[in-house]
């Protein structure tokens, strides 16, 4: 076993040795595929607290006689080494396994009734975002790879990931954390792939993009210090309100003119904006909290920059104090360009090249981009929507209503193993 890269960075990859034999098993595996994601749909558990996810993803891997399982990664991620009976490179591939503080809406014999505790709030969890099906489909790439070892060339790292919907206040989490303890080690990968559900592509369609495909995310705290007084005589004090929704107008013009947008697109949003505590009180402080995306590192780092310069110079303008705190969350979701190039064919081969679409960036975000920034890594979409047209009507993933049409887990399970062996294979044989 060693960590040779393949050469891809021009030339596709040809289907590997095992591609028949992939999509044949993956077939056979459907029905186990689709019992593990209702079972986990009925069964969510949110960031850090996928206890018993974990559990049984674990005894899967062990059932399948993996070379290494290790538990505990981040908590409750799960790592494990599959080696092949032929000399080879090593791949990665990751799923994300933590639900949403979400009630569901959708009617199914499987939806979830749990109800939990998150961020001292009782709430709802639901697998909005479509994890069921991403810890499902790896489980069923498991089996099957598992079951072609003899002509497996190289080694399988599969990686378990909690908090991907990042961990509860005051912990720490996701891919970030599991890097830290060692995930992407002893055997470092070659390269790592990745694939998400999506409503907003129809059933049977894989969406891809080379470069920044998915946004950073950050957090925004900025709160406004003014001077309590009644409402009814304002000049003996300093209201944080007025100043906070100047603030919030300022803060529009940091993208639509402070920031080229001909180079990438960027959201400045303030969502939540809390204080005071009766109509004829000005209350001494305001808190906004928002979220600011963009596709650029740099961009990132200068918008962050402005944000706080306007904030505070809006409010030292109306004599209030104003403190900003940004919180990095995830960085730019990159696919690198010639690993997307070179696996294209491996896409259209498992969906048709009807099927494969170059898709739009997207605002959401993904700390899947953490594994992509110690080894290439691709990160595709899958569409879970049946019916022509009806992705564009479909509710969005972190809806209540969210819906997986479970005919695309055979093709997320066909994509990851045709991805993993036509990239170890795409290497020389390692003696």
């Amino acid at each position: 076993m060693d960590n040779t890269s393949p050469a891809t960075a021009t030339s596709s990859v040809a289907a590997s040795s095992l591609a028949a034999q992939i999509d044949a098993a993956a077939q056979a595996a459907e029905a186990r595929v689709i019992a593990w994601r209702r079972d986990f749909h009925a069964n969510p558990e949110l960031g850090n607290r996928e206890f018993r996810t974990a559990a049984i993803v674990a005894a899967h891997l062990t059932s399948l006689g993996f070379d290494e399982v290790r538990t505990g990664v981040a908590h409750t991620g799960v790592v494990g080494l599959l080696v092949g009976a032929l000399p080879g490179p090593v791949v990665a591939l990751r799923a994300d396994m933590d639900a949403l503080p979400v009630a569901e809406e959708v009617d199914l014999p499987f939806a979830s009734k749990v109800r939990t505790t998150w961020n001292g709030e009782q709430v709802g969890v639901m697998h909005a975002c479509g994890h069921d099906a991403h810890t499902a489909i790896l489980m069923g790439v498991a089996e099957v790879l598992a079951g072609l070892r003899a002509g497996l060339r190289g080694s399988v790292k599969f990686i378990f990931q909690p908090a991907e919907e990042l961990p509860p206040e005051g912990e720490e989490g996701g891919a970030k954390l599991m890097i830290e303890q060692g995930a992407m080690d002893n055997p470092r990968p070659a390269a790592v792939f990745g694939l998400h559900v999506t409503s907003r592509l129809p059933l049977g369609v894989i969406g891809y993009r080379p470069g920044p495909t998915m946004a950073s995310a950050d957090n925004l705290k900025i709160t406004i210090h003014g001077r309590q007084t009644h409402g009814a005589m304002p000049w003996f004090g300093v209201d944080p309100i007025v100043t906070a929704a100047q603030v919030v107008l300022g803060l529009q013009t940091v993208v639509s003119r402070q920031i080229d947008l001909t180079q990438e697109p960027a959201v400045v949003t303030i969502g939540v904006i809390k204080g005071g505590l009766r109509e004829n009180i000005i209350p001494d402080s305001v808190e906004m909290r928002g979220t600011i995306r963009s596709f650029d590192e740099a961009m990132r780092d200068d918008i962050h920059e402005r944000v706080t310069y306007l904030a505070e110079a809006i409010s030292r303008g109306s004599r209030a104090g104003c403190t900003v705190c940004i919180k990095k969350n995830y960085p730019v979701t990159v696919n690198d360009t010639a690993l997307t190039a070179a696996m294209l064919p491996t896409l259209q081969r498992v969906a048709g090249a009807a099927q494969v679409h170059l898709v739009p960036k997207v605002m959401g975000s993904e700390d899947f981009s953490f594994f992509q920034q110690q080894v290439q890594g691709l990160f595709i979409f899958i569409g879970v929507t049946p019916g022509a047209g009806a992705a564009a009507q479909a509710a969005p993933n972190h809806s209540p209503r969210f819906f997986v049409d479970e005919r695309c887990l055979v093709p997320g399970v066909r994509a990851l193993a045709n991805l993993a062996c036509d990239f170890l294979e795409a290497a020389p044989a390692v003696s």
